[in-house]
């Protein structure tokens, strides 16, 4: 059993009510689990394959979900790297390794099962890509009409492909993610659509199954430190929820200091953090080569305040040229293949390490969002071209310097 609660005025509201804000105070809703009456234990869920429903007790969908078998992503330890910033428990949780390519999946498996299960005929998001491209899948595969606005420009080709493939109805504006989701947000309240950004408290319910999987990967062992890139803030904030509601159950004694990442050009959450604002301030023009994470207003703000401080977490930003430099590490050095936003998180460990914001010795888990092949525009453009030679071994050795 389950509600929605408003995490300003506490007003609660039915699991069947089609709604994404409190109707009385305008703030953001979370699903409330009656979790005393949850009878499941760790060793029942170490018997299921690891999947975001391995932990169904813990997630709102009463029927058959739909899925493409998300989750079970990869927790590398980043042996090279860590070494290298004298950390010897440094860890990458690879979300790029879900069904279309980014953690986005584990929020619609669970997101568009709730729309099947509220009787809504069709769905809708604004994106930065990843959305839209998870969307459109899921969609496709519970045969559900899709609507994706994208801001014209600013979203890479591997995202949009996905999205067109799939077959969703992709629609570019003229403006940034920011208007297009302001927009989708008034074509689905007057058109009666499911909206499935991360507003919508459902879809965030899957998202938190990567907290839950990076426990059972360390062994039961709680990680010192998660870090995750921040764009709209709806990630690090479900994963918090998340392990919350572990501690609860008693499967853990502590939390993750939760702390999140932002592109320099990007950073309405850095900001508050910092200067220890009560909210964040918008920024109007957001600019990153990490277009994952360009989002000047992001939606959960008010949650991601709240995962920071309360979890004795902190947040910070990086270039994008310090973006793109661990891009490439991660690649050459550890041969993990991520985007750039994804990236921003490893990198950002990076920076508070050699700044001695953190410690050396804590055990620090990275989520990486999102696969390499999501943006190669990008890739392509700080590579080096492929060698050409002739077809002989003459010139092949030559061009190979050997």
């Amino acid at each position: 059993m389950f509600d929605l609660v408003c995490i300003g005025c506490g007003a609660r509201y039915r699991s069947d009510a089609v709604i994404y804000t409190c109707s009385k105070c305008g703030h953001l809703l979370e699903v409330r689990y009656d979790l005393a009456n949850i009878n499941i234990t760790r060793k029942e869920w170490l018997s299921r394959p690891i999947s975001v429903w391995r932990y169904r007790e813990l997630l709102p969908v009463s029927g058959e979900p739909v899925t493409l078998r998300e989750g079970g992503t990869p927790l590398y330890h980043l042996k090279r790297i860590g070494e290298e910033l004298g950390i010897k428990e440094l860890y990458a949780k690879h979300e790029g390794m879900n069904p279309t390519g980014s953690f986005k999946d584990r929020g619609m498996t669970v997101g568009v099962s709730m729309a099947l299960q509220l009787g809504m005929k069709s769905v809708a998001c604004a994106s930065t890509g990843n959305t839209s491209a998870s969307l459109a899948a899921y969609g496709a595969k519970a045969g559900i009409p899709v609507i994706v606005l994208l801001p014209s420009g600013k979203v890479a080709l591997g995202k949009v492909a996905q999205a067109l493939m799939h077959g969703a109805k992709v629609i570019s504006i003229n403006g940034n993610f920011d208007r297009a989701l302001e927009m989708v947000r008034d074509l689905c309240e007057k058109k009666g659509i499911y909206l499935l950004n991360s507003v919508n408290p459902y879809r965030l319910e899957g998202q938190k199954t990567i907290g839950f999987e990076t426990i059972d990967q360390l062994n039961g062992e709680v990680p010192d430190r998660m870090v995750l890139p921040v764009g709209n803030a709806g990630n690090i904030s479900a994963v918090y929820k998340g392990l919350l509601e572990l501690t609860d159950l008693g499967f853990i004694d502590r939390v993750p200091m939760m702390t999140g990442i932002q592109a320099e050009g990007s950073q309405p959450v850095v900001k508050a953090i910092k200067q220890n604002l009560p909210e964040i301030i918008p920024e109007k023009s957001p600019e990153t080569v990490a277009t994952a994470i360009r989002i000047g207003a992001p939606v959960n703000a008010e949650k991601v305040l709240n995962t920071i401080r309360m979890s004795k977490g902190t947040a910070d930003f990086v270039t994008d040229a310090e973006i793109l430099a661990m891009q490439r590490e991660l690649a050459q050095k550890e041969g993990i293949g991520v985007e750039p936003a994804s990236a921003a998180s490893v990198a950002g460990v990076k920076k508070m390490a050699e700044a001695g914001i953190i410690d050396l010795d804590e055990r620090i888990v990275c989520v990486v969002t999102g696969h390499l092949l999501k943006d190669p525009e990008t890739v392509i453009n700080q590579c080096a071209p492929p060698i050409e030679c002739d077809a002989t071994l003459e010139s092949l050795l030559a061009a190979l310097q050997l």
